[in-house]
């Protein structure tokens, strides 16, 4: 399976050479063009890694990267017409993994990404952990304090899903699209059936909930 970038950058020109550069490269690549629209693809696409241009109207590439490093470790490259040693300093402080310099060369452009890749697959974590539970990727199962849980493998996507994304609300659309397909035609509760199983199997022996629903929108893993 390629490996997902997502790059967000509201130069039109720059965004479409990359694409089309990474995409002949094997990567699968997708844009976003604003700040906010990068945000939401992160969450709706789950990317290996993101471009992130510096310099956008409205909430700019600093306070993106800020959000994405506050909720996980997706390596972010930055890329910036700013050559300033300054400017550097505070978007590495920021969170950023490594930075670019416009105008870049695309092999540099290449040769950072997939170092960045390589060194995250060097520290991928075989056990996705929050609060009391950790779901084991290699077994494929659950731990709730020292209680191991089996999990069918709709309710191990379901929970992979929404321990992959602490604390952030997920809507029933995504979460349909994401465990069930995009083209499922079978019942229409069956999230709600599912969200039930994995409930009673972790709060089994009267542990505090985990899974909260948000009336209206979808679902939060949360304490």
């Amino acid at each position: 399976m390629p490996q997902k970038i997502l790059i967000i950058d509201d130069d039109k020109k720059i965004s479409t050479m990359m694409k089309r550069g990474l995409t002949y490269e094997g990567y699968k690549v997708s844009v976003a063009e604003s700040g906010k629209e990068g945000l939401l693809k992160v969450l709706e696409e789950s990317p290996d890694l993101v471009i992130l241009d510096v310099m956008m109207p409205g909430m700019d590439g600093l306070e993106v990267c800020r959000r994405l490093r506050n909720d996980g470790n997706i390596p972010i490259l930055m890329v910036t017409a700013r050559d300033a040693i300054s400017d550097r300093v505070k978007g590495l402080e920021t969170g950023a993994d490594d930075y670019l310099i416009k105008p870049f060369a695309f092999e540099e452009l290449v040769a950072r990404i997939k170092a960045l890749l390589r060194r995250t697959a060097d520290e991928e974590k075989d056990v996705l952990q929050f609060s009391d539970l950790r779901l084991d990727l290699k077994t494929r199962m659950a731990i709730r304090g020292e209680r191991e849980i089996e999990l069918s493998t709709t309710e191990f996507d379901l929970l992979h899903l929404l321990m992959r994304n602490p604390k952030r609300v997920l809507t029933k659309e995504l979460i349909m699209e994401a465990v069930w397909g995009i083209d499922y035609g079978g019942e229409s509760n069956v999230l709600e059936v599912y969200i039930g199983y994995l409930r009673r199997k972790l709060e089994q022996e009267g542990e505090p909930r985990l899974i909260h629903t948000v009336r209206g929108t979808g679902y939060v893993l949360k304490e």
